[in-house]
């Protein structure tokens, strides 16, 4: 069961409440640098990303987010830290902002932060990193789930004495024990929606199997509202792990599923180059589709029946074609891939 949350707007995305999880990405080009940041963005959407975060170390790039907003079509959040009159201009802008209260000054800066996020209509995200910590939280709990939840309530507080309360939150850390404590801890307390994340994940992969860990845990409990999957890695890669997740929980539909299996000494066709193949030249597509690449006829006539379209492998040309549960056809080694293809565009096409 879903945790019950305050619904937040962002732009045209609500998060929170019943809505859907949204995926989030982060851009890492240079803010100023309008033309690639847009760049960069279209095609993070065409994958799928819902919302996208801009750091915005300067003025300068604070000022750049008015170009770069007026050129996407996906709601635009701005990270903001230590100076205020970044997060002033920035306001002006974007969907979102992505503060800490604690980072930015004393009352009058936070109040005046709080002022334009009110007249311009936009949320604030609270994020909590277990390595940045307050010093006072740090001496008293070390690096611990209840220093993160401690500070996350801190912050809140100070935005709820300003009569702020379109909030979102977050409490990442890079390891997931923590992670997961520190999220459940404050879904317990509070109704405000929640941004998972690992921070610092890693690479590619071991980021992926980090993330899908602790957001499969947190999301299976119904704890989670929006989800953002950090790599060092190209940010395509984070919305690809997101959708995956979301979709191996049965959170989010739409795009090419493929069922393949894992090989071995009975397979008659290259399963891994096919699928691969697949998955790549098909990552753009919206409407879900679910194909199955098998490569023999032990498990492969089961799954390719339970798919839209499927292929089990035969020897030689015997390589059987399903479609919607039926065989039908023989198809060639060489035009496995082709067909399906061919297959699938034809079911994004049609009504």
């Amino acid at each position: 069961m879903r945790r019950p949350s305050k619904e937040v707007k962002v732009g045209k995305v609500n998060i929170g409440g019943n809505n859907p999880i949204p995926i989030q990405s982060m851009t890492t080009t240079d803010t100023t640098d309008v033309d690639a940041t847009v760049s960069q963005i279209h095609g993070l959407e065409e994958l799928g990303c819902d919302i996208i975060r801009v750091s915005a170390p300067s003025m300068e790039a604070a000022k750049a987010l008015k170009g770069i907003k007026a050129n996407i079509s996906i709601p635009l959040v701005a990270d903001i830290h230590f100076d205020y009159r970044i997060a002033l201009e920035a306001a002006k802008y974007v969907d979102k902002l992505r503060i800490n209260p604690g980072n930015i000054g004393g009352q009058e800066r936070v109040k005046a932060v709080v002022d334009a996020a009110k007249e311009y209509s936009l949320p604030m995200r609270i994020g909590v990193n277990l390595g940045s910590l307050e010093r006072d939280l740090f001496q008293k709990y070390g690096y611990t789930a209840g220093a993160m939840v401690e500070s996350a309530l801190r912050h809140v507080k100070i935005l709820e004495e300003l009569g702020f309360y379109n909030t979102i939150v977050s409490l990442k850390a890079s390891d997931v024990p923590r992670m997961v404590e520190a999220y459940r801890l404050f879904a317990a307390k509070t109704d405000y929606p929640l941004h998972l994340g690992v921070t610092e994940a890693g690479s590619k992969f071991p980021g992926s199997i980090k993330s899908s860990i602790g957001f499969g845990i947190l999301l299976n409990e119904g704890i989670g509202d929006t989800i953002r999957v950090s790599l060092s890695e190209d940010p395509r890669e984070e919305v690809r792990a997101g959708k995956l997740i979301l979709r191996s929980l049965g959170l989010r539909e739409g795009g090419v599923e493929v069922t393949s299996c894992p090989t071995c000494a009975r397979t008659h066709v290259n399963v891994i180059k096919m699928v691969e193949e697949l998955e790549t030249k098909t990552e753009k597509i919206k409407k879900p589709i679910h194909v199955a690449v098998m490569g023999c006829a032990v498990n492969g006539p089961g799954e390719s029946r339970k798919a839209q379209l499927g292929v089990v492998g035969g020897a030689g040309n015997t390589n059987l074609l399903y479609k919607n549960g039926q065989i039908a056809g023989k198809l060639e080694q060489g035009k496995i891939v082709e067909t399906l293809l061919k297959e699938i565009d034809e079911i994004e096409n049609s009504n």
